[in-house]
């Protein structure tokens, strides 16, 4: 038997010839419907090959030796800015007193004026050209204490800043620098008292190790006593009867990491609870009234690693960011964690609260007469955060392949088509019953 032939015998697409074939008016309306249907469907595939969708995971963090970065916007409309201090500690024992870099502090107008800012700056009572003036020989008395590493002249204390710094070096409280000449020279108390009623707020940010730690601003300068870590409360605590300073605060922003933009939180949810950044930092608004100035806040933060991969990412280096804290270091405090390729390493947290007077005693007036307070602590705002061992990853990836896409145009157009052909017979077989029965 020729090949032709074998071939022939196979084949499972059977033809009619021209002269069998019907054409009507029920198979064209049929026709265009299913084309239109075609077009349609192949569209919606075409749209939801190109949607992109967040896929979420869960993997253990394997990181190492990593830096975080911590922002914040916090307002204290009740002390001013000179008394505030941020320290951060964690359990590797590293300790960061009197953060300075990568933060500003605004100073605010008080309350009764509406607490409008007035001015901001690194804010510091002790003009940079103090000492500018005084004779190249002078050397300033640190009043017994060593002199500080940072002093401009080694050995010497030129300056009431200066003092501030050797009297803190051995834990020595200072208060209004009364009876030092560098502080009387440049009116150091004067211009305390000018700030009495004003109010500060804090603003921007400063790395920590990922570790298990804390940062707290807290009144008055800061120093180790012993193994204790305790501030100078003297200025803090000398204000006028009935104008006390209190921590009544309130947190505009808190988050660890980059912002996440809103392109990303909109993708994340659903579109009936969508996510906002209010998701990632939930500390975002929140605001604290107290008329005791003897009172602690105390947030406790569990922060879980975040990262945000976009499409076509890839990995380098086999690790999803490598953090490397040398590098980190160098770069600008608000840099940290955004890849070149788009990719974003983050933080988001969950949080508990807890404030207590420090006189110690019971929240009878808040109707929990059970619950009892120790007596003693440091006023201020503390923020204690625990590094979750788990890592979330976001990564955008297509709801399916290219391949996926033309199995899905081939299930529309075969399906349609299939559909169209059964309707059209259906309609083509019943009309002409029809007409035999009106010829009967």
């Amino acid at each position: 038997m020729p090949a032709k032939n074998r071939f022939t015998r196979l084949d499972a697409f059977t033809k009619t010839v021209e002269d069998a074939k019907i054409r009507t008016t029920s198979g064209g309306i049929v026709t265009i419907a299913s084309l239109l249907i075609v077009f349609y469907l192949v569209w919606g595939e075409w749209s939801d090959y190109r949607r992109v969708t967040v896929h979420p995971e869960i993997i253990v963090d394997k990181g190492r030796g990593e830096r975080m970065e911590i922002h914040l916007n916090v307002s204290f409309p009740r002390i001013p800015c000179e008394l505030l201090t941020l320290d951060v500690m964690d359990v590797s024992g590293e300790q960061q007193t009197g953060v300075k870099d990568g933060l500003r502090k605004v100073q605010l107008a008080p309350v009764s004026e509406g607490s409008a800012p007035l001015q901001i700056t690194a804010l510091n009572l002790h003009a940079e050209d103090e000492a500018s003036h005084l004779s190249p020989d002078y050397c300033g008395n640190c009043y017994g204490a060593p002199s500080p590493p940072t002093a401009i002249k080694p050995g010497c204390c030129n300056t009431c800043e200066e003092v501030r710094e050797a009297y803190a070096s051995v834990s020595w409280a200072f208060g209004r620098g009364e009876n030092v000449e560098q502080c009387e020279r440049e009116h150091y108390s004067e211009k305390l008292d000018a700030q009495r009623g004003q109010g500060c707020r804090i603003e921007g940010g400063f790395r920590v190790n990922k570790v298990i730690g804390n940062f707290h601003i807290a009144p008055g300068r800061s120093f180790s006593n012993g193994a204790m870590h305790v501030h100078d409360l003297n200025n803090y605590l000398d204000t006028p009867e009935g104008n006390p300073h209190t921590f009544t605060h309130q947190i505009h922003h808190l988050r660890f990491g980059p912002q996440v933009p809103e392109s990303v939180t909109r993708s994340l949810g659903t579109k009936s609870m969508p996510w906002t950044n209010h998701h990632l930092n939930p500390l975002d608004d929140t605001e604290q009234v107290t008329d005791d100035p003897a009172f602690n806040y105390m947030y406790f933060v569990k922060v879980v690693s975040t990262s945000y991969l976009p499409l076509g990412w890839q990995a380098k280096g086999g690790s999803l960011m490598g953090g490397n804290e040398l590098v980190d270091d160098v770069l600008p405090v608000g840099s940290h964690g955004r890849g070149e390729d788009g990719s974003l390493e983050t933080h988001q947290y969950s949080v508990t609260s807890h404030k207590r007077s420090l006189s110690g005693g019971s929240d009878s007036a808040e109707g929990h007469k059970e619950r009892l307070h120790a007596r003693g602590g440091i006023p201020g705002v503390f923020f204690s955060y625990d590094i979750s061992p788990m890592k979330v990853i976001n990564r955008e990836e297509r709801s399916k392949t290219f391949a996926g896409f033309l199995t899905g145009v081939c299930a529309v157009i075969g399906g349609t088509l299939t559909v169209a052909a059964a309707i059209d017979r259906g309609v083509f077989e019943g009309a002409t019953r029809i007409k035999k029965m009106h010829q009967r």
